[in-house]
Parts: C-alpha cells; sequence; structure tokens
C-alpha cells in the first residue's frame, strides 16, 4: 500500500528523461557546500557542464571559498534548472543532486577530453582555464530529486541520470 504521505511519484521514463535534459543544458548550477571553517551550509554559483560519460563536473579556482569547502568535505549538492521567462517560478523544472566531489589530477586520462568538452559549451572560459589555480572537479551524483513542477516530484538514482 503506497504511502500517503511520501510526495514523490516513482521514477518513470519521463521523469528520467527530463533530469537529463536539464543537467545537459545547464551551463551554471547553484553548489552547496559546508564551510570548511564553521561547518555551516554556504552557497554558490558555479560553471556547470558534464564530462564525456555523462557525469558533472566544474572548473573552479583554488582561490575560491567553495574549492577549500569541497576539498575538505567532498559531499556536496547542486541545483541546476532555470524558471521560464513566465509563471510562477516554483513550477518550472528544477533537479537537486547530491554529488561526492573530486578534484580532478591534471593528469588524469580524460582531462583533455573534459577540457574540450567543456570550452565548447563555456567558451570564455578560454581567457582562465589553463591558469595554474583553476582546475576541474568531477561531481559523482549519489542521489537525486527532481521537482518537475507542480505534484511531478521524484527520487531519482545515479543510473537515472546517465546519457
Amino acid at each position: 500500500m503506497p504511502d500517503r504521505n511520501d510526495p514523490f511519484l516513482p521514477p518513470d521514463d519521463e521523469g528520467r528523461a527530463l533530469a537529463r535534459r536539464l543537467l545537459a543544458e545547464a551551463r551554471h548550477a547553484a553548489l552547496a557546500y559546508a564551510d570548511p571553517a564553521a561547518g555551516t551550509p554556504m552557497i554558490s554559483r558555479i560553471a556547470f557542464g558534464l564530462g564525456c560519460d555523462g557525469t558533472p563536473v566544474t572548473l573552479i579556482s583554488t582561490l575560491s571559498a567553495h574549492d577549500a569547502g569541497l576539498r575538505a568535505q567532498p559531499l556536496a549538492s547542486v541545483m541546476v534548472g532555470e524558471p521560464g521567462a513566465k509563471g510562477d517560478p516554483l513550477t518550472h523544472p528544477r533537479l537537486m543532486v547530491q554529488v561526492r566531489a573530486e578534484p580532478l589530477d591534471r593528469a588524469a586520462p580524460d582531462l583533455s577530453a573534459i577540457r574540450e568538452r567543456w570550452l565548447a559549451d563555456h567558451p570564455k572560459s578560454r581567457l582562465y582555464i589553463d591558469f595554474a589555480d583553476f582546475g576541474f572537479f568531477r561531481l559523482t551524483p549519489i542521489a537525486a530529486l527532481l521537482n518537475g513542477g507542480f505534484g511531478r516530484a521524484m527520487k531519482l538514482a545515479p543510473a537515472d541520470l546517465r546519457p
């Protein structure tokens, strides 16, 4: 018997497709992470993209607060999905993804492909992508929550997000 207090629908193909589209179209995201000094939640807007295997990535500077936060506590969350031009912003789809952030070594075998894909999606980053303080983080999904609009919320697993 379904729990009437559970507001989540079971995952379906339409929800999975919407979640994948939100990830694929996002060029920035809100990143929630823990402040390494106080342990309290912080939020930052980040540049966002997908690696060649569909795993989310971001390019950030070691001078940023969120770089220090992710290195101290790699569990974080990202939210993608922007309100449309019309209507109540809370009725537009959005996806929250719990992630484990991992800095990518400059010698990582897939870094060149990630870099080229990143530049295709974020051409202005060509100005700073090779600065010594910038590097990529892989944001490996742990779980996700899709709010597909009014009455369309569902919990998704990492496999549901893969292209």
